[in-house]
């Protein structure tokens, strides 16, 4: 990632160049793991909105779905952060798999007996996202223990691009086809791939537990966790910036199924086509995902960010303008693009500048202010939807996003390089970790 002619705002060098570039098999086995993992997301996340429809037609009742599985970030991210840097990353990650494979099966199985309701979808919602507190912050938290810190970009290039590919471009069409086959197969499959994530992770060899110097208690970490997300201007901004990007990102997610499907919706999707519409996300984060570090270098890390936020726009506004599903395909493709660019640089700068006994609890602290917005987004989009109709959704959100590409000029590639080359006031001191 050098450069033989510097540019004065381009990217800083994110650390020493061995020339090896190669990210070993340990590496591409968590690789593999991760991309069934995500696949399930991605089937699970379109499935459950579809099926929640056979049940109700209220946005309000719908939207209570997508809050169910995403408050967890609100009530355990932080305790979810403090067990990764206690136990071992990567047993914790086979014991989430384990467990979101099983609540799924059990879900099949009571549709499969005519048992099914919307409350029985909102309580597998809300174990699912409980137990996605722990699989993410503990698979973000990993990939310093695999891969050397120079790499990280290349490597949060290819796993997000894994990742993306099937939660994004696989998943959401499979997750629509699936739902025509009949509500419990649709739960089948992202069960079995849960399962099957899980014995790829077995593979992964070595020890991945943290050493600590001494014990401490659960909220002592919490606590020590908190300060140095607070005492850390540049991420405590970045945390702030993900959290009003995913509010409204997820108000629009929240109904954008009531957009998009049925004969009656402005849009007129079947199911299947509602899936397939959602790829174009996808294929934007894909390709964004591998042309990130080339971005990167090319505009400079804060040129790249702001670029990206803007294109978000495309994901939430555009709805606003058209219900053409190739235009709205096209506003989605930009948007996923723009959106990974955004995570592989936030993310590596995170896990450089963060020391490995921290970054379980810096990552759920980020978290709980960068997710911990997503389920009142939820109620927000439901809500806005029940009383002022939907274009009213797309367009307030777009317009959040605005606000937030504006927040992005008081952000310079020199405050970035400070944190994560040289002592500087943006980076705490002892008493602040």
């Amino acid at each position: 990632m050098t450069e033989t002619t510097p540019r004065p705002e381009g990217p800083p060098d994110p650390g020493p160049d061995t020339g090896d570039t190669r990210l070993g098999t340990r590496f591409w086995t968590l690789w593999t793991s991760s991309g069934l993992s995500n696949l399930a997301d991605g089937v699970l996340k379109v499935a459950l909105p579809l099926v929640a429809l056979r049940f109700t037609d209220s946005p309000t009742l719908i939207a209570g779905v997508v809050f169910a599985l995403t408050v967890p970030w609100l009530l355990f991210s932080l305790p979810a952060g403090a067990v990764a840097d206690r136990f071992d990353r990567r047993r914790l990650m086979l014991g989430a798999n384990t467990a979101r494979g099983l609540l799924l099966g059990a879900l099949a199985l009571a549709l499969a007996l005519d048992l099914g309701s919307i409350w029985l979808l909102y309580a597998v919602a809300l174990g699912i996202g409980t137990t996605e507190t722990v699989y993410d912050t503990s698979a973000q938290s990993i990939l310093p223990q695999v891969v050397g810190r120079h790499q990280l970009s290349r490597a949060n290039g290819r796993l997000y691009a894994a990742e993306l590919s099937a939660n994004q471009f696989v998943g959401p069409p499979l997750g629509g086809l699936l739902v025509t086959l009949g509500a419990a197969a649709s739960f089948v499959a992202p069960a079995a791939l849960w399962l099957v994530a899980a014995g790829a992770l077995l593979l992964v060899r070595g020890p991945f537990r943290i050493e600590r110097d001494a014990p401490t208690r659960m909220r002592e970490d919490i606590a020590e966790g908190l300060r140095f997300l607070w005492g850390h201007r540049i991420l405590r901004r970045f945390a702030a910036m993900v959290g009003l990007s995913n509010f409204a990102g997820n108000a629009t997610f929240t109904v954008l199924v009531l957009f998009a499907v049925g004969p009656a919706s402005p849009m007129g999707l079947s199911e299947p086509a509602y899936g397939l519409l959602l790829t174009a996300t996808a294929a934007g984060s894909v390709v964004g995902a591998l042309a990130a570090e080339r971005i990167e270098r090319l505009l400079g890390r804060v040129r790249a960010l702001r670029w990206s936020t803007l294109t978000f726009t495309g994901i939430v506004a555009v709805p606003a303008l058209t219900a053409d599903p190739f235009l709205v395909g096209a506003g989605f493709f930009v948007g996923g693009l723009g959106m990974s660019v955004w995570n592989v640089i936030t993310v590596s700068l995170r896990q450089r500048i963060t020391p490995d006994h921290l970054l379980g609890r810096l990552n759920s602290a980020y978290r709980l202010l960068a997710w911990g917005t997503m389920p009142l987004g939820a109620v927000t989009g439901g809500l806005i939807a029940q009383f002022f109709g939907l274009t009213a959704v797309f367009a307030g959100m777009g317009a959040l996003i605005l606000v937030l590409y504006l927040w992005q000029f008081t952000l310079s590639d020199a405050a970035l390089a400070s944190v994560e080359h040289g002592p500087a006031e943006d980076r705490p001191g002892p008493g602040g970790r």
